[in-house]
Protein backbone atom coordinates (compact mmCIF):
# COMPACT_ATOMS: atom_id res chain seq x y z
CA UNK A 1 0.00 0.00 0.00
CA UNK A 2 0.76 4.26 -0.61
CA UNK A 3 3.62 4.40 2.03
CA UNK A 4 3.28 7.43 4.77
CA UNK A 5 6.68 8.93 4.59
CA UNK A 6 8.33 11.08 2.28
CA UNK A 7 11.71 10.03 2.57
CA UNK A 8 10.82 6.15 0.90
CA UNK A 9 12.83 5.25 -2.14
CA UNK A 10 11.83 6.44 -5.47
CA UNK A 11 9.86 3.68 -7.16
CA UNK A 12 11.61 3.11 -10.76
CA UNK A 13 8.19 1.58 -12.36
CA UNK A 14 6.63 2.32 -15.10
CA UNK A 15 2.75 1.54 -14.47
CA UNK A 16 -0.98 2.35 -14.68
CA UNK A 17 -1.74 2.86 -11.75
CA UNK A 18 -0.52 4.77 -8.64
CA UNK A 19 -1.43 5.67 -5.10
CA UNK A 20 -1.07 8.32 -2.14
CA UNK A 21 -1.52 9.46 0.83
CA UNK A 22 -3.58 12.74 1.80
CA UNK A 23 -3.72 14.31 5.26
CA UNK A 24 -6.79 16.59 5.67
CA UNK A 25 -4.19 19.38 7.39
CA UNK A 26 -1.76 19.56 4.31
CA UNK A 27 -3.84 19.24 1.15
CA UNK A 28 -5.09 22.39 -0.28
CA UNK A 29 -9.25 23.27 0.39
CA UNK A 30 -10.25 22.01 -3.21
CA UNK A 31 -7.57 19.46 -3.64
CA UNK A 32 -10.28 17.00 -5.07
CA UNK A 33 -10.30 19.45 -8.02
CA UNK A 34 -6.63 19.96 -8.46
CA UNK A 35 -6.44 16.32 -9.40
CA UNK A 36 -9.64 16.66 -11.22
CA UNK A 37 -8.48 19.19 -13.66
CA UNK A 38 -5.49 16.29 -14.69
CA UNK A 39 -9.00 14.36 -16.39
CA UNK A 40 -7.87 10.47 -15.03
CA UNK A 41 -9.95 8.21 -13.20
CA UNK A 42 -8.93 8.10 -9.69
CA UNK A 43 -11.29 7.36 -6.30
CA UNK A 44 -10.36 8.29 -2.54
CA UNK A 45 -10.88 6.06 0.49
CA UNK A 46 -13.23 7.15 3.25
CA UNK A 47 -11.16 9.54 5.85
CA UNK A 48 -9.42 6.95 7.87
CA UNK A 49 -9.76 8.67 11.32
CA UNK A 50 -9.28 5.51 13.41
CA UNK A 51 -6.49 3.84 12.21
CA UNK A 52 -3.98 2.49 14.65
CA UNK A 53 -0.15 1.91 15.08
CA UNK A 54 1.03 -1.38 15.70
CA UNK A 55 1.41 -0.03 19.64
CA UNK A 56 -2.10 0.67 19.36
CA UNK A 57 -1.72 4.87 19.30
CA UNK A 58 -4.16 6.10 16.83
CA UNK A 59 -2.44 7.42 13.49
CA UNK A 60 -2.95 10.80 11.67
CA UNK A 61 -6.32 10.75 9.92
CA UNK A 62 -5.77 9.83 6.39
CA UNK A 63 -6.84 9.61 3.04
CA UNK A 64 -5.34 6.71 0.71
CA UNK A 65 -5.77 7.70 -3.60
CA UNK A 66 -5.77 5.12 -6.09
CA UNK A 67 -4.78 6.98 -10.09
CA UNK A 68 -5.51 4.81 -12.73
CA UNK A 69 -3.80 6.06 -16.10
CA UNK A 70 -4.66 5.04 -19.30
CA UNK A 71 -1.10 4.61 -19.94
CA UNK A 72 2.02 3.34 -17.87
CA UNK A 73 3.62 6.50 -16.17
CA UNK A 74 6.65 7.42 -14.68
CA UNK A 75 7.31 8.47 -10.81
CA UNK A 76 8.58 11.41 -11.76
CA UNK A 77 5.32 12.43 -14.01
CA UNK A 78 2.91 11.39 -11.02
CA UNK A 79 5.00 13.18 -8.21
CA UNK A 80 3.71 16.40 -10.05
CA UNK A 81 0.18 15.42 -9.10
CA UNK A 82 0.65 14.46 -6.10
CA UNK A 83 3.13 17.55 -5.01
CA UNK A 84 0.32 19.48 -6.42
CA UNK A 85 -2.04 18.45 -3.49
CA UNK A 86 0.96 18.39 -0.65
CA UNK A 87 0.53 14.57 -1.43
CA UNK A 88 2.64 11.76 0.42
CA UNK A 89 5.07 10.39 -2.61
CA UNK A 90 3.44 8.01 -5.10
CA UNK A 91 3.85 4.28 -4.99
CA UNK A 92 2.90 1.98 -8.03
CA UNK A 93 0.08 -0.53 -7.67
CA UNK A 94 0.52 -3.74 -8.87
CA UNK A 95 -3.11 -5.18 -8.36
CA UNK A 96 -5.64 -2.01 -8.80
CA UNK A 97 -8.55 -4.11 -7.29
CA UNK A 98 -6.72 -5.19 -3.83
CA UNK A 99 -5.56 -1.32 -3.11
CA UNK A 100 -9.18 -0.34 -3.74
CA UNK A 101 -10.74 -3.10 -1.48
CA UNK A 102 -7.90 -1.31 0.67
CA UNK A 103 -9.61 1.63 1.02
CA UNK A 104 -12.21 0.36 3.00
CA UNK A 105 -9.98 -2.61 4.59
CA UNK A 106 -12.35 -4.87 2.96
CA UNK A 107 -9.58 -7.90 3.17
CA UNK A 108 -8.25 -6.60 6.40
CA UNK A 109 -10.69 -7.78 9.27
CA UNK A 110 -7.42 -6.94 12.05
CA UNK A 111 -8.14 -2.93 10.68
CA UNK A 112 -10.65 -0.45 11.36
CA UNK A 113 -13.28 -1.15 8.89
CA UNK A 114 -14.85 1.62 6.73
CA UNK A 115 -17.96 2.21 4.82
CA UNK A 116 -17.50 0.76 0.68
CA UNK A 117 -20.26 3.30 0.24
CA UNK A 118 -17.93 6.36 1.54
CA UNK A 119 -15.20 5.55 -1.15
CA UNK A 120 -15.31 8.34 -3.76
CA UNK A 121 -14.51 7.99 -7.09
CA UNK A 122 -13.90 10.51 -10.00
CA UNK A 123 -13.08 10.67 -13.75
CA UNK A 124 -15.34 7.63 -14.59
CA UNK A 125 -13.42 4.78 -12.55
CA UNK A 126 -15.15 2.15 -12.19
CA UNK A 127 -14.71 0.37 -8.84
CA UNK A 128 -17.69 -1.84 -8.55
CA UNK A 129 -16.34 -5.51 -9.47
CA UNK A 130 -13.58 -4.58 -7.56
CA UNK A 131 -15.87 -4.33 -4.14
CA UNK A 132 -17.96 -7.13 -5.11
CA UNK A 133 -17.71 -9.88 -2.39
CA UNK A 134 -15.10 -12.38 -2.78
CA UNK A 135 -16.48 -15.98 -2.65
CA UNK A 136 -15.32 -16.61 0.81
CA UNK A 137 -16.53 -13.57 2.23
CA UNK A 138 -20.27 -14.04 0.38
CA UNK A 139 -20.32 -17.87 1.84
CA UNK A 140 -19.96 -16.08 5.23
CA UNK A 141 -22.36 -13.28 4.74
CA UNK A 142 -25.17 -16.03 3.82
CA UNK A 143 -24.24 -18.13 6.97
CA UNK A 144 -24.86 -14.88 8.75
CA UNK A 145 -28.39 -14.36 7.20
CA UNK A 146 -29.10 -17.85 7.66
CA UNK A 147 -28.41 -17.45 11.21
CA UNK A 148 -30.40 -14.74 11.66
CA UNK A 149 -33.29 -16.28 10.18
CA UNK A 150 -33.14 -19.10 11.98
CA UNK A 151 -32.64 -16.91 15.56
CA UNK A 152 -35.08 -14.78 14.92
CA UNK A 153 -38.01 -17.47 13.66
CA UNK A 154 -37.75 -15.54 10.36
CA UNK A 155 -41.09 -16.93 7.62
CA UNK A 156 -41.23 -13.81 5.13
CA UNK A 157 -38.71 -12.93 3.05
CA UNK A 158 -39.84 -9.35 2.77
CA UNK A 159 -39.10 -9.05 6.54
CA UNK A 160 -35.26 -9.94 6.02
CA UNK A 161 -34.66 -7.58 3.38
CA UNK A 162 -36.47 -4.65 5.04
CA UNK A 163 -34.20 -5.47 8.25
CA UNK A 164 -31.18 -5.57 5.36
CA UNK A 165 -32.21 -2.42 3.71
CA UNK A 166 -31.63 -0.16 7.53
CA UNK A 167 -28.96 -2.56 8.96
CA UNK A 168 -26.40 -3.84 7.04
CA UNK A 169 -25.46 -2.68 3.25
CA UNK A 170 -23.47 -6.22 2.99
CA UNK A 171 -26.50 -7.93 3.51
CA UNK A 172 -28.47 -5.74 1.01
CA UNK A 173 -26.09 -6.14 -1.92
CA UNK A 174 -26.25 -10.00 -1.56
CA UNK A 175 -29.96 -10.21 -1.46
CA UNK A 176 -29.89 -7.47 -4.32
CA UNK A 177 -27.03 -8.99 -6.37
CA UNK A 178 -26.68 -12.39 -5.41
CA UNK A 179 -28.65 -14.95 -2.86
CA UNK A 180 -32.43 -14.22 -3.66
CA UNK A 181 -33.43 -17.25 -4.71
CA UNK A 182 -31.06 -19.68 -2.03
CA UNK A 183 -32.16 -17.18 1.11
CA UNK A 184 -35.89 -17.33 -0.46
CA UNK A 185 -35.70 -20.95 -0.78
CA UNK A 186 -34.30 -21.50 2.95
CA UNK A 187 -37.13 -18.90 4.13
CA UNK A 188 -39.63 -20.74 1.97
CA UNK A 189 -38.50 -24.51 3.48
CA UNK A 190 -39.02 -23.57 7.03
CA UNK A 191 -42.29 -22.03 6.21
CA UNK A 192 -43.44 -25.33 4.66
CA UNK A 193 -42.18 -27.21 7.63
CA UNK A 194 -43.89 -25.36 10.06
CA UNK A 195 -47.41 -25.73 8.29
CA UNK A 196 -46.67 -29.10 7.76
CA UNK A 197 -46.12 -29.77 11.11
CA UNK A 198 -49.09 -27.90 12.27
CA UNK A 199 -51.82 -30.07 9.86
CA UNK A 200 -50.07 -32.88 11.42
CA UNK A 201 -50.68 -31.66 15.19
CA UNK A 202 -54.10 -30.90 14.08
CA UNK A 203 -54.86 -33.71 12.43
CA UNK A 204 -53.67 -35.93 15.68
CA UNK A 205 -55.90 -33.79 17.84
CA UNK A 206 -59.04 -34.71 15.81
Amino acid sequence: MAGEKSSEKRPQKRVRAWAFVAYPDSVPEKWEEIIDENHIPWCRSPLHDQDKNPDGEPKKPHWHVVMSFEGVKTYEQVLEITKSVNGTIPQPVDSIKGYVRYLAHLDNPEKAQYNKGDIKVFGGLDIEDYLANTKTAELAVQKEMLQYIIDNDITEYEDLVIYAMYNSDTWFESLANKSTYFINAFIKSRRSRREREAATDRANIV
